[in-house]
C-alpha cells in the first residue's frame, strides 16, 4: 500500500456499514482522516461497531440524520448500492460535497498494477479467469477484488508495488471514481442494465466508461468488438485499444476463427476446449487471453486455466448430473441478455427456470433463444406473466407457474427427460423473493440436492 496525504486530517462520512463501508473506514484511518459512518439499519451484531469506535470512528446507526449534511465534511463515501436521490446523500449532492464510492479511495492507495474489468454480463467470470491465469503464471502477489464481494479497500491493505490486483467494478462503484486509473481496463459487453439506479442509458453507459476515463497512451483499453456500440466506444479512450471478438470482427487481439482462438494470429486453443459452457464464456475467456497477454503470460498456462476452469457459484455453475439431468445455476442472470447467452449455450434441450422482479419490461426479445432451446419452462416471481406470455409467443406449450425458485425444481424434473438440462437462469433480478441473487442460487441448490440424494459438485 502507498502512504498517501490525501486525507490526511480530512473529515470523512461513510455512508453504509457493509462489508466494503467498514473496510474503507479502516483505511481511511489508516490514512489519517476523522472518520464517521452511518447506517440506517441498526446492526445484530455490534462487531463491525465494537472495533470500528475502538479505532476511533463515530459510528451512527438506525437511520440516515439529515443533520449529517450541516456537518461539514470535506468527503463522502458512499456504499454503491444508495441511490443518490436518496434524502440524506441529495442534501450533499446540492451542496456540491465530493461523494465518490470506495473504490476510489482503495484505488489512490494502491501502488502496484490495476486491472479493471466491468461489462454488463461476465464481469465476475473475466475477473476469476485473470486472476486464476495471472496467479498461476507469475510468482507476485495477485489478487481479485471488487464487485466480485471482496472489498478493494481489503486487500489494497495487504499488497505492494509489485502487486497486480484484478478489480470487479460495477457501474454503481464507477459512477463514484474521479481519478480511477487501472493499467489495464476491460469491457466484457454493454447492455441496457440498472437504468432505475441510472436513469439512461446514456448515464449507465458513462458509467462504464470511467474505467478508462484516466487511461493515458501507456495503458491499456480491452473491449469486446462483436457490437458497432462497442467499437465506437473504443474511440473515446487515450488508452491501446486491444479488441476480442468471438466472431472473428478483428483479429488484433484475440478471437475465434474456425472454432480456434488466436492472439494475433497465434493458435491458442480449440474454442470448445473451455470448460466454462455456452458463447458468453468463450468471450469471456477471449478477454482473459488479451489481458494475459498483455502481462507476458505463456500459452500453456492460459490453457491450463481455461481448460480447468468450471465456472463461477451462480454464474452457469454446473451443480450435479443425476437420472441423466445436468444442472446448472445460473442465478446471477439478471437481465434478458444474461439468460440469452446461458439458453445458447446449450445444444441439449432445456427445461428453464425463471422470473423474478418485474422491472417494468416484457421478454419479447427473449422469444427467439426460447424458441430454439427450451422444451418447457417453470415460472415464478413477480414477472411470471410476463415471462409466460414470452413463452406462449416462442410457441413452448409446456409453462407452468409456481411459488418460488425452490418449489420449481421438483416440477422441472418432472418436465424433463434424459439427457436434458434443467437450468436455473431468471433473467430477473431477485429482490421480490430473496435479499440476492446468491440466495436464490443457494435455494436452488439445496432443492436439487433434496430432489436427487446428491452433493453440488
Amino acid at each position: 500500500m502507498e502512504s498517501i496525504s490525501d486525507y490526511q486530517g480530512k473529515k470523512i462520512l461513510v455512508i453504509g456499514l457493509g462489508k466494503s463501508g467498514v473496510s474503507v473506514a479502516k483505511l481511511l484511518i489508516q490514512l489519517g482522516a476523522n472518520v464517521t459512518v452511518n447506517d440506517k439499519q441498526v446492526p445484530q451484531d455490534t462487531k463491525d461497531v465494537d472495533e470500528l469506535t475502538k479505532l476511533g470512528v463515530e459510528v451512527i446507526t438506525g437511520s440516515h440524520p439529515l443533520s449529517l449534511a450541516e456537518k461539514g465534511y470535506d468527503l463522502v463515501v458512499k456504499n454503491p448500492g444508495i441511490f443518490y436521490d436518496n434524502p440524506l446523500v441529495a442534501k450533499f449532492v446540492n451542496n456540491k460535497t465530493p461523494i465518490v464510492t470506495e473504490v476510489e479511495i482503495a484505488a489512490k492507495a494502491f501502488d502496484g498494477t490495476l486491472i479493471g474489468v466491468t461489462g454488463s454480463n461476465g464481469k465476475t467470470t473475466t475477473t476469476t479467469m485473470i486472476h486464476d491465469i495471472l496467479t498461476r503464471s507469475n510468482k507476485n502477489k495477485i489478487f481479485k477484488a471488487g464487485n466480485i464481494g471482496i472489498p478493494f479497500s481489503e486487500v489494497v491493505r495487504k499488497a505492494d508495488k509489485n502487486s497486480k490486483i484484478v478489480a470487479e467494478l460495477s457501474s454503481f462503484q464507477l459512477v463514484g471514481t474521479q481519478q480511477l486509473h487501472p493499467h489495464i481496463a476491460v469491457i466484457t459487453n454493454i447492455f441496457s442494465n440498472h437504468l432505475d439506479y441510472h436513469k439512461t442509458r446514456k448515464n449507465y453507459v458513462n458509467a462504464k466508461m470511467k474505467i478508462t476515463a484516466n487511461q493515458t497512451s501507456s495503458d491499456y483499453f480491452v473491449i469486446n468488438w462483436d457490437n458497432d456500440e462497442w467499437q465506437d466506444l473504443s474511440k473515446k479512450t487515450a488508452a491501446k485499444v486491444v479488441p476480442f471478438s468471438r466472431l472473428g470482427k478483428s483479429h488484433d487481439g484475440a478471437y475465434v476463427d474456425n472454432g480456434i482462438i488466436y492472439w494475433k494470429n497465434e493458435k491458442i486453443m480449440p474454442a470448445e476446449s473451455i470448460k466454462a459452457v455456452g458463447d458468453h464464456n468463450v468471450e469471456n475467456a477471449l478477454a482473459a487471453i488479451v489481458v494475459a497477454k498483455i502481462c507476458g503470460v505463456d500459452n500453456e498456462d492460459i490453457i491450463h486455466v481455461l481448460h480447468s476452469f468450471g465456472g463461477v457459484r451462480h454464474r452457469m455453475q454446473f451443480v450435479l448430473e443425476a437420472e441423466g439431468r445436468e444442472y446448472y445455476n445460473d442465478s446471477k442472470a439478471t437481465d434478458i441478455e444474461a439468460t440469452e447467452m446461458a439458453l445458447k449455450g446449450f445444444k441439449q434441450p432445456v427445461v428453464l427456470l425463471a422470473g423474478g422482479l418485474d422491472r417494468g419490461y416484457t421478454f419479447e426479445k427473449l422469444v427467439p433463444a426460447l424458441r430454439q432451446h427450451v422444451k418447457a419452462v417453470v415460472l415464478f416471481g413477480e414477472s411470471k406473466e410476463k415471462m409466460a406470455d414470452a413463452a406462449k409467443l416462442a410457441e413452448i406449450k409446456d409453462i407452468t407457474i409456481t411459488e418460488n425458485c425452490e418449489t420449481a425444481v421438483p416440477i422441472a424434473f418432472n418436465k424433463s427427460d434424459v439427457g436434458d438440462v434443467i437450468l436455473l437462469s431468471p433473467a430477473n433480478a431477485s429482490w421480490d423473493q430473496y435479499p440476492n441473487f446468491e440466495v436464490r442460487g443457494d435455494k436452488f441448490i439445496k432443492a436439487v440436492e433434496q430432489l436427487t440424494g446428491k452433493k453440488e459438485k
